[in-house]
């Protein structure tokens, strides 16, 4: 069963999505890849507690770590690809071809690239933090100035 809830955030509306009660999407407003949203299920907050309160506390600059129950709905090698981002630590970001080095498989940076687009829970899976081989800001399903936002305000330089 899912259930949505929508939550501002300084980088407008989130929607996060629950499946059973673990959280399987967070969106934000004009998202490549964004699901219909006849697809997120009732609109009931009670599922979010926890993750409403990680955001919050994020958003703060307090937390630098989710600890949510996921459910990461993809093909094995998107889920393998989401897992190793959560790896990169808050603040910090890796190239593509850093990340297929560490699944073992260095000519794979393009499969990586199309994995990271399709994480269906962003900020969380912090595919914001990856990055191109000249450390250029390379897509982004929440568009390439959320992006910068994101990793300028885990630098340190603030929301805005």
């Amino acid at each position: 069963m899912r259930q949505h809830t929508v939550t501002d955030s300084p980088y407008g509306p989130l929607t996060l999505v629950a499946e059973d009660g673990a959280l399987c999407g967070l969106y934000m407003t004009d998202q490549r890849h964004r699901p219909p949203e006849e697809t997120f299920g009732a609109r009931d907050e009670t599922p979010f507690g926890a993750a409403l309160d990680q955001l919050e506390s994020y958003f703060a600059g307090e937390l630098k770590e989710f600890t949510l129950p996921l459910h990461l709905n993809g093909t094995p090698f998107q889920r393998t690809v989401w897992d190793h981002l959560r790896t990169i630590p808050y603040g910090e970001t890796r190239t593509y071809g850093e990340l297929a080095a560490a699944l073992g498989n260095p000519a794979a940076s393009r499969a990586v690239g199309l994995a990271n687009g399709r994480n269906p829970i962003g900020i969380i899976v912090p595919c914001h933090r990856v990055i191109g081989a000249s450390g250029s800001l390379t897509g982004y399903g929440g568009g390439l100035a959320r992006k910068r936002q994101l990793l300028d305000f885990e630098r340190g330089a603030g929301l805005f």
